[in-house]
């Protein structure tokens, strides 16, 4: 990538850095794109059930598992940034995803395909996911929250894009060749962006004045960040978004089909359009966060939950609007989770350990999703309906308003 060091001539792509930094949201978004595939996963399952004559808990496996090792993964890789640097992070990241898919086809058992898949693709997800926001937080010291909303929006809209391309890739070729496919476009893809996503100069500012509220923040190492109060009401406010959000999105079909006798066809595309206020509430929840103090961002997206919460828990069989606008602003609300937390990481904890800091925040992400996957789905077990599931999420949505009101407010300035 052409850039040019003299900072009063700093240029981006052959631009000058006010307005070629911008490029590197989309070239971000594109390597979370291929990323976000792993939430495509349901295309893979029906086929490899019938070829691997396997049940549908079992094909679920690779996909938990992926999961899981994302989750873990992605705080330890934060730490590896500032030594290796983002563009061999970011091609390591890529090859062991496009490594995961590949090895993954060649899989004649779930065990296999779950410790391929799961492992090796999940760690590769983790290791790269943080980069490209790490990079345009660094670029966009002005717009932090806008920019990392923008760029985290091709995680979430991924499904709408490669669902569909699998599911025809799988309808052409087979499911094992499609994996393939898919593995090698996504390493040619990710390792090409990758020689892109280059760091600014240290301290580098856009040419206009950043806000006051902006540059006058404390400094906080991660030894400190765990230390502070507003740590704390972060990483506990992020878990109950997660849970939340995690166990809406895992029940949006079979809430419709259940609570409001929906067509299953039905309750099946409408998860592209919860998929879509997802995506759409990441830029928008994170230009919010720049503008606001953000425990009241946080306080928006609960509200959001209890609305939703409400709507359900009066909702009649035969109400359809009911259940989308309920549903739309239960993904809207996990969407807008995955802006706040980076964006407030950066406003409260120093920007420079940025990659660090939001790898411990993430771990939130990892205890929200593991218990929100599980937990919806036995409270339908335990009380024979999802009605049920809505009350636990108006107590955490509560519990949530108050800790952020509490905790999620900038310390006093923390000494190193």
């Amino acid at each position: 990538m052409n850039i040019t060091h003299d900072r009063s001539k700093l240029t981006v792509f052959g631009l000058p850095a006010q307005q070629g930094r911008w490029l590197m949201i989309p070239l971000g978004m594109s390597v979370l794109l291929c990323l976000g595939t792993v939430y495509s996963w349901s295309v893979f399952r029906k086929p490899l059930e019938v070829e691997l004559n396997i049940g549908a808990t079992e094909s679920l496996l690779p996909y938990t598992i992926a999961l899981v090792f994302y989750a873990i993964t992605m705080p330890i890789a934060g730490f590896y940034i500032t030594r290796m640097g983002t563009r061999i992070m970011t091609a390591v990241g890529g090859i062991v995803v496009g490594m995961g898919y590949i090895l993954s086809s060649f899989a004649n058992n779930i065990v296999s395909m779950t410790l391929i898949y799961g492992l090796i693709a999940g760690t590769g997800v983790g290791i790269a996911y943080g980069i490209p926001m790490a990079v345009v937080a660094r670029w966009f010291p002005d717009k932090k929250g806008l920019a990392v909303g923008l760029t985290i929006i091709g995680f979430g809209l991924s499904p709408l894009i490669t669902a569909p391309l699998a599911k025809g890739l799988i309808d052409a070729y087979s499911v094992r060749e499609t994996l393939r496919i898919l593995g090698i476009a996504f390493t040619l893809i990710i390792v090409a962006i990758a020689t892109t996503l280059k760091m600014p100069p240290q301290d580098w500012q856009p040419a206009q004045s950043v806000s006051t509220t902006s540059t006058a923040l404390p400094r906080a190492y991660p030894g400190n960040m765990v230390k502070s109060r507003s740590f704390y009401g972060l990483w506990i406010c992020y878990s109950i978004g997660t849970f939340v959000g995690l166990s809406a999105i895992g029940i949006s079909s079979p809430v419709g089909e259940e609570m409001i006798k929906i067509d299953p066809a039905l309750a099946a595309s409408s998860v592209s359009l919860f998929a879509l206020f997802n995506g759409m509430s990441r830029p928008l929840f994170g230009w919010l966060t720049d503008r606001f103090q953000p425990r009241y961002v946080a306080m928006v997206s609960y509200t959001l939950v209890l609305i939703a919460c409400l709507l359900m828990l009066n909702a009649k069989e035969g109400q359809v609007a009911t259940y989308l606008v309920a549903f739309c602003l239960f993904w809207a609300s996990l969407g807008g989770w995955l802006a706040i937390a980076p964006t407030t990481t950066l406003r409260l904890f120093n920007p420079d350990n940025y990659a660090q800091n939001y790898g411990i925040v993430f771990t939130a992400y990892g205890v929200g999703a593991l218990l929100g996957t599980l937990i919806a789905g036995q409270i339908r077990d335990w009380f024979g309906s999802y009605t049920y599931a809505f009350y636990p999420m108006i107590f955490l949505a509560i519990v949530g308003m108050v800790v952020a009101s509490l905790l999620l407010k900038r310390d006093q300035v923390i000494e190193v």
